[in-house]
């Protein structure tokens, strides 16, 4: 069996704005000299886009318009939100858990797809929504969705997820984990840390987190998936998370790709398919090593 798991810590509600996860405060771009801000208008806002300005990061997420299989799940209520079960065909309770967090378009049914994949690998997988039912399709109606996160109802949707895999009758998931791209990796970091009860993290490239302090005591182990040439969350971001789980102990893998940011988005415009299905497997190893019922995590229930 194998799965996928993502987790999150908290931050500021604009920080969130991260979108397709932005970085932490790091304010220079692989590859390119140094800037001179000019006034606000060439002012970065790196808790909302990284190390790109808000122009720069929309033009990274650009959707093809290609059409999503159809779902094989359903929509059920949660925490005064909406999000998407998928359970495994003919699987049984108990099973693992994962928590899937959609990327800064919403819970589109690109997400939804990414759900039943899991599912098909023998998880329950739930997508929440948090966004609030809002579904963009253009970068300048993500970037506002994005913005209008409550970060406090955001936490409650996780923890809401996380109660629902471990407690529904058809699922009592054991161990649990989360998932999230962009956007959505952020908040799977954000979840791991926040809740400490997670089993297995997965991280596409999100917004980062690199003080060695946020994560004392962390026992969940995190994958995460990067790409040397974003611009957003750029390698050197990704060298201080990674020396700050080093520090902190944390038990992690971290894989870096010749690609863009996006590149694991099949609807998306920087989608690399070589790249993506390299860190698809990587992820379902990752997932099926720390979320199978009689695999050993190190993580105390």
């Amino acid at each position: 069996m194998r799965t996928t798991a993502l987790f999150l810590i908290p931050v500021t509600a604009l920080a969130f704005l991260a979108a397709c996860s932005p970085g932490s405060d790091d304010t220079s771009r692989t590859g390119d000299a140094p800037r001179t801000a000019t006034g606000d208008t060439a002012r970065r806002d790196t808790g909302i886009t990284g190390a790109a300005s808000e122009e720069e990061f929309k033009a990274m997420h650009q959707l093809r318009g290609d059409q999503a299989p159809a779902a094989r799940g359903t929509m059920i209520d949660l925490a005064g939100s909406r999000a998407y079960l998928s359970l495994p065909p003919e699987a049984a309770a108990p099973m693992p858990g994962l928590i899937v967090i959609h990327e800064w378009w919403g819970l589109n049914d690109h997400i939804k797809h990414w759900s039943d994949r899991l599912a098909a690998d023998g998880y329950a997988t739930l997508a929440v929504d948090l966004f609030g039912g809002k579904v963009a399709d253009n970068p300048d109606s993500a970037m506002a969705f994005t913005k209008s996160v409550d970060e406090a109802q955001a936490f409650r949707i996780l923890a809401a997820a996380d109660t629902f895999l471990a407690s529904d009758p058809r699922i009592r998931a054991r161990k649990r984990g989360s998932i999230g791209w962009c956007f959505g990796g952020a908040w799977s970091l954000q979840a791991a840390l926040r809740q400490r009860d997670l089993d297995a993290c997965v991280i596409y490239y999100g917004r980062l987190v690199t003080s060695a302090g946020e994560f004392r005591g962390l026992r969940t182990p995190v994958l995460g998936h990067f790409a040397n040439r974003d611009r957003s969350i750029t390698p050197e971001m990704v060298d201080r998370f990674e020396t700050a789980l080093n520090e902190a102990g944390v038990p992690h893998e971290i894989h870096r790709y010749d690609a863009d940011h996006a590149f694991a988005n099949p609807s998306g415009g920087n989608y690399d398919e070589p790249a993506a299905a390299q860190a698809w497997e990587r992820t379902r190893a990752f997932l099926s090593a720390h979320l199978e019922q009689g695999s050993g995590t190190g993580v105390a229930k």
